[in-house]
């Protein structure tokens, strides 16, 4: 490839609007180009990235005995009608009408198509186990899109689907997909951590989620350093506190706190850490019948500790916060001085960590008042549940018993589910068993953002001038940088060998023949972010020599002019 038959659009500064590392340095290289709120245009180096990420995710899920087919953007809304997500999935679920006023959606996944690709063709158990992938464009109508690709509406993902005559067959298939999937994110050169996870609205028993490792990622992932133990936020258990509650040594006591309602306020009136505080959070748990009232409730948490609201969503089933009306009116009190003494008629629920605690405060359910010194059993019942409500903090023991547990950050490009039958029984997607008895189809689902990849390697590679890409999924493994290719002939000739012998051995390589000042050339393509660099000039050539660079190096290496091919390749070779 040469620079001036390609399309190159570099920018010295990234537009206004451009929040983030990648979604900065993606817009300033040229490699996409805003549309819509959330919605761009890949243009010529970015789409080249685009496919050599499809490519290895085609090339290992081809390995893994998946099978490509593509299914449509548009899909009718009576097929999410069947499995409830219709009314389920929200408002990032794209809804629109044809000319007929019927219903269809603007496809953010594909279950429900795929599911009924499996009913109509799968008749007999002699056709299973099978697992179907495709490559498609989604939509979700995301409130704030942001972050360029990381957070747009419109995006590119490839989604699998197998499916299995019964559930120990699903878990063989899920462990095919979650192999072919570290081979994946190993071959992107990506550092990268699968964590198990919740499955949340894709429904199902199990799941994985693969996160890039970033300082800048959204997601918090938790993971023991000395084992194989490793969870997001989500889904992280926080154990039992190990030790015995310890023994009480003072009284309770009625202390003014005028003013003081939060849990930092109170801990510096005190005098005392955030770990002697009890949280109060009041709930509203969804009525068990449509026509049922909502039922208040209090989760009491350790003041320093965080709510965890998918394992509180698992525990109490479907809630929200309370109102501060609804709060008065159950335990006559306003927020900031509420706590569990004397509280009658109440559900209350405790994190294991405030079973442990003892001489603690909380509020005294009185305006401007605290209570000091409460103790279990002896000033206020235990809960009659104590569980697992809470995230989870770095140095906390670990559940698998090898160590404490560490934190870091991680954006999520990659996610397998183990469906089980939520999808087949509400489609009644079903075989023919070798007794002739109909049994419903065992489902998984793999998911990888395909698009979001390109993001997530730059948020994990970059420096201040720019992407530093991994060789695997680089638009280009090699720029060669001629000085003065317009006008010198021994640098033109030099430089058109090289480029022709280097296509010739198979590297993906792209001249620079635009005749641009050095430093120009240089920014561009650092900014782009080539990850190997051979430049040519004429004061080298005269003593046989080219200038070789990675784009992490920080000194150049010289190399015989006819060993650079063999050097590249020994250079790719190695990131390969």
């Amino acid at each position: 490839m040469r620079a001036s038959q390609f399309f190159i659009s570099t920018l010295k500064e990234a537009p206004s609007d451009a929040e983030i590392v990648s979604h900065k340095f993606m817009m300033r290289a040229g490699m996409i180009k805003r549309l819509g709120s959330g919605i761009y245009t890949y243009m010529p180096l970015g789409l080249r990235v685009i496919r050599k990420v499809e490519n290895i995710i085609r090339e290992e899920m081809n390995r893994a005995g998946a099978i490509e087919l593509l299914m449509p953007v548009v899909q009718p809304a009576e097929l999410w009608q069947e499995t409830g997500r219709w009314q389920k999935y929200g408002p990032e679920l794209l809804r629109v009408k044809d000319r007929h006023g019927r219903d269809f959606i603007i496809q953010p996944t594909s279950e429900e198509v795929v599911t009924d690709v499996a009913r109509s063709e799968i008749k007999s158990y002699r056709q299973l186990p099978v697992n179907f992938y495709h490559f498609q464009t989604k939509f979700r109508d995301e409130r704030r899109p942001r972050f360029g690709l990381m957070r747009g509406r419109e995006f590119t993902m490839k989604d699998a689907y197998s499916f299995d005559r019964d559930a120990e067959g699903m878990r063989k298939s899920y462990q095919i997909m979650y192999d072919a999937y570290v081979r994946i994110f190993t071959r992107f050169g990506l550092q990268f951590r699968a964590v198990a996870a919740d499955n949340g609205a894709i429904g199902g028993t199990g799941s994985h989620e693969f996160h890039v490792i970033a300082e800048t990622g959204e997601d918090a992932l938790v993971y023991c350093p000395h084992s194989d133990y490793a969870a997001n936020m989500e889904a992280a258990e926080a154990l039992a506190h190990p030790q015995a509650r310890a023994v009480s040594t003072q009284a309770m006591e009625k202390v003014a706190t005028p003013g003081k309602k939060t849990m930092e306020e109170v801990a510096v009136f005190f005098g005392l850490p955030l770990t002697k505080l009890v949280k109060f959070i009041a709930v509203m748990r969804k009525g068990e019948t449509e026509t049922a009232p909502d039922r208040f409730a209090i989760i009491l948490l350790r003041g320093d500790h965080e709510l965890n609201e998918v394992k509180t969503q698992k525990r109490l089933g479907e809630f929200r916060f309370a109102s501060d009306d609804e709060i008065v009116t159950h335990t006559g009190c306003r927020p900031g001085y509420l706590g569990p003494v004397g509280l009658k008629d109440v559900d209350i629920f405790a994190d294991h960590a405030v079973e442990a605690m003892s001489d603690f405060v909380c509020g005294a359910n009185e305006a401007g008042y605290h209570l000091k010194g409460v103790n279990w059993e002896r000033d206020v019942p235990l809960p009659k549940i104590i569980t697992d409500f809470r995230n989870v903090v770095a140095g906390d023991p670990s559940p698998d018993g090898k160590g404490t547990l560490a934190i870091q950050r991680g954006i999520e490009v990659g996610h397998v589910f183990q469906l089980g039958d939520c999808y087949s029984a509400s489609m009644k997607a079903t075989y023919l068993d070798e007794s002739g008895k109909p049994q419903l189809m065992q489902m998984g689902c793999y998911g990888i953002g395909v698009t979001r990849i390109l993001g997530a390697a730059i948020e994990q590679n970059f420096d201040d001038k720019g992407i530093i890409w991994p060789t695997a999924i680089a638009p280009f493994e090699v720029v060669l940088c001629p000085m003065g290719y317009d006008r010198s002939a021994m640098v033109k000739e030099a430089a058109d060998k090289l480029h022709a012998d280097l296509q010739q051995a198979g590297v993906d390589v792209i001249l620079d023949d635009r005749g641009e000042r050095p430093g120009v050339m240089f920014a561009d393509w650092e900014l782009i972010g080539v990850p190997h660099r051979v430049v040519i000039g004429e004061r080298g050539l005269k003593e046989g020599k080219l200038e070789y660079q990675g784009r992490r190096d920080t000194v150049a290496t010289n190399v015989d002019s006819g060993e650079m091919v063999a050097f590249v390749r020994n250079q790719l070779a190695k990131q390969s």
